[in-house]
């Protein structure tokens, strides 16, 4: 973790956590990858859905295809010029537990008095689930027993 102190170098953070907060730190790129998740593809129906302005949506893209996070695809509708759509990456793919601890939490201790609109659910059973740790065995792990603040130590060979 860092100190807080302004960096004076153009060296890339140490910290996984900074260094990913420079790609999806910002509230719109959250709700842009919550969208995408969902199946938005189009620049038009991510600005539809969202309400964000175009500038906004352009600049969060951007950044999104720039970190490998998202990749553009051309189409075409006939009759049309051709349109660029935004499909997630492995990156992107892999954020959806982001997504869902992100959605856990806001359940949790954010929660809206009707409940949650949204489930986190086993595709081919359609029963609840919910994020967490696994250990190397595949075995759950309370949070409690979890500390993301420990330094690694790295062996020299």
């Amino acid at each position: 973790m860092t100190t807080g102190k302004a960096r004076a170098t153009t060296e890339p953070p140490t910290c996984s956590i900074e260094r990913s907060l420079g790609v999806i730190g910002e509230r719109w790129t959250f709700l842009i990858l919550r969208q995408a998740h969902a199946g938005t593809e189009r620049f038009a129906d991510f600005e539809a859905a969202l309400g964000i302005a175009p500038n906004l949506l352009t600049a969060r893209l951007d950044t999104l295809v720039r970190a490998g996070v998202m990749e553009k695809r051309e189409y075409r509708e006939p009759g049309q010029r051709a349109r660029t759509s935004y499909h997630l990456t492995q990156a992107g793919i892999d954020l959806r537990l982001v997504l869902g601890a992100i959605q856990q939490w806001g359940d949790q201790h954010m929660p809206l008095a009707s409940g949650p609109i949204i489930a986190r659910q086993n595709i081919a059973t359609g029963k609840p689930v919910r994020v967490g740790f696994i250990d190397e065995h595949d075995q759950p792990v309370d949070q409690a027993d979890v500390t993301i603040s420990a330094p690694i130590t790295h062996q020299q060979s």
